[in-house]
């Protein structure tokens, strides 16, 4: 990961050094022994349980949220001291209110009540969907959607789209995708997720940037077995949210501390073989424009996530279709964000 290092001054904590360098760190929820809790993660490797670091250092005490989106509101106000509990989790690693990650239980690092995704947002990926692998495709100048997004008159990009994954969908890092009945066409899509950090109603494109809290993985799950009835148009119901179809996280990772999130490399492996591998400058709409396209349409809440799409490399776009199997593993990575690797099983597999 790329480590941005700010001095500070925390003013709060006599008992540490007055000029400190802020600790690069990411967040996430976890399970240990029956409890369930926030934690800072260093390095993909340390989980600072952050309400008992809290608990135990020295300078103000705030009170620390029990949840994600709790966390994700209050941020502002708790970013002094999340700051603080970094540096002395560093400085201490052997602390008691430090884990090791293998020693514990990820979960999700959030439950958004639903998920927006972007379809066909890599021009790549778009092509090789039609038939077209390698090229770019252009065609007429869309029309606007009118209220919703406008368009000046030489731009040619395709207009924003839209599908929702629901929550039964979300599963953490390691947990087990799991195989319809029946359904053997499962295909994966690693794509960058933007979590939101606060209401977001028509906001300009321009405005976008503060409404955003910060970032995580999605490995969007397709079932491309189709309906079999010869209905018109994609079912994305059916496509795309079967129980565990959205593994997400591991962490989430505060935008301080991803200076460029329109330049990172995006790779899915499937069983060690690379499948995908782009980057998020490759976007259509970048992640600016999607959460203004997103709020003209619905208001966004703080723990809200959208999802930027996929680039190319799918199984079912290739010239002998290549689908998940049981016993597979996926791994989607992004640059500065994480690993997300998720195991494949059966429908009867416990």
């Amino acid at each position: 990961m790329r480590k941005t290092v700010i001095s500070i001054l925390i003013m709060s904590m006599p008992s540490l050094v007055f000029a400190q360098d802020v600790v690069p760190f990411k967040l996430g929820t976890f399970a240990d022994g029956g409890e369930t809790y926030l934690g800072l993660v260093l390095d993909d490797s340390l989980v600072v349980d952050i309400a008992e670091a809290n608990a135990s250092l020295d300078g103000d005490q705030p009170e620390v949220p029990a949840d994600m989106t709790a966390l994700i509101v209050a941020y502002d106000e708790l970013a002094p001291r999340l700051r603080a509990i970094a540096a002395a989790a560093a400085s201490e690693p052997d602390a008691a209110y430090v884990r090791n990650r293998t020693d514990i239980t990820v979960l999700p690092p959030i439950r958004p009540h639903i998920i927006y995704n972007a379809a066909s947002n890599y021009a790549l990926h778009a092509a090789e969907m039609a038939g077209r692998p390698g090229e770019i495709l252009e065609g007429p100048i869309p029309d606007p959607i009118p209220g919703i997004w406008e368009r000046t008159p030489d731009d040619r990009r395709q207009n924003p789209y839209i599908f929702l994954k629901m929550a039964n969908t979300i599963i953490a890092d390691g947990e087990s995708i799991r195989m319809p009945p029946s359904r053997p066409n499962m295909d994966w899509e690693c794509e960058l997720a933007v979590v939101i950090g606060k209401p977001a109603s028509r906001v300009a494109v321009e405005d976008a940037e503060d409404h955003i809290f910060g970032y995580t993985l999605e490995n969007d799950v397709s079932d491309r077995g189709g309906r079999g009835d010869g209905r018109m148009g994609t079912d994305w119901f059916l496509q795309k949210n079967h129980d565990t179809f959205a593994p997400l996280g591991p962490f989430i990772v505060p935008k301080e501390f991803v200076p460029d999130p329109l330049n990172l490399r995006q790779t899915l492996t499937l069983s060690g073989t690379v499948m995908q591998d782009s980057n998020t400058g490759n976007m259509t709409h970048d992640i600016y424009d999607m959460l203004s396209y997103v709020s003209h349409i619905a208001t966004m809440q703080p723990g809200d996530i959208y999802a930027m799409g996929s680039p190319s490399g799918v199984g079912t776009a290739r010239e002998t279709p290549i689908y998940m199997q049981p016993g597979d593993t996926a791994v989607c990575a992004i640059e500065g964000i994480g690993t997300l690797t998720n195991p494949v099983v059966g429908p009867d597999s416990e």
